[in-house]
């Protein structure tokens, strides 16, 4: 599975990076693992996970730490297995949109 850096994220989501690692701080579901000269790696999930923390905070108003909480709401309520496969087709979609942005000069 790909990996993002940080400057990648960046681009992709229109943000700066010190927005992005205060997001990551108060999302405990955006954990990106180190490379070993200590860069962040994002996941393709932890891409879709900010992607959704940017949606509930630039579109929605909320706060990061509400997003938070909406995304844990989100991972544990009582219709999970709908949420699940609704979150697999919303990832295979941003993946065809990460990778048409990345594909552009």
């Amino acid at each position: 599975m790909r990996s993002y850096s940080i400057g990648e994220v960046e681009r992709l989501l229109g943000e700066k990076a010190h927005v992005i690692r205060y997001w990551e701080r108060a999302v405990p579901l955006v954990s990106p693992r180190r490379s070993e000269s200590g860069r962040r790696e994002y996941s393709e999930s932890e891409l879709i996970a900010l992607l959704r923390v940017k949606h509930l905070v630039r579109r929605r108003g909320l706060s990061p730490e509400a997003a938070r909480e909406v995304l844990i709401r989100e991972a544990s309520g009582p219709r999970q297995d709908l949420r699940a496969r609704a979150y697999e087709i919303r990832a295979l979609l941003v993946r065809a949109y990460f990778r048409s942005r990345t594909s552009l000069p």
